[in-house]
């Protein structure tokens, strides 16, 4: 099951990138990325509240609730940044430099996490980033 909704992500990916791109011409990124982040917010929201998630609002810990405002300040700050590249840049040169993010979480997971590090991950984040510089020339 995880497979078809990292699948969906990746879809609804692509679909964010290239609607951004439309939507953003002529608005200020960061008005944009507030706007956009607004959404999310509803959405999420609506979510844990037609699952019945909101009941686990108080069990949150408190070094959860400390990593999830870090992840959610690192959200911010690399939407920010994703909406100013998209709107000055080319959608198909900005995404697969976004996509490097793969490769350095990688490294951040084996620095941090202690997750391992195979040859056939370092393949694959290899071949990531020669990718990425062939589509960016």
């Amino acid at each position: 099951m995880w497979f078809i909704f990292a699948i969906l992500s990746a879809i609804f990916a692509a679909l964010t990138s290239i609607l951004a791109k439309i939507g953003i011409e002529g608005v200020n990124s960061n008005l944009a990325t507030a706007v956009r982040t607004l959404v999310v917010v509803l959405m999420a929201w609506l979510m844990v509240f037609v699952t019945g998630s909101q009941n686990g609002f108080m069990d949150i810990s408190k070094k959860s609730w400390i990593f999830l405002i870090l992840s959610g300040l690192a959200t911010g700050a690399s939407w920010l940044c994703y909406y100013k590249a998209l709107q000055i840049g080319e959608a198909s040169k900005v995404v697969p430099i976004d996509k490097l993010s793969i490769v350095i979480t990688v490294a951040l997971a084996f620095l941090f996490l202690g997750e391992q590090i195979t040859l056939k991950t370092l393949i694959g984040c290899s071949l990531i980033v020669a990718g990425t510089f062939v589509m960016i020339l």
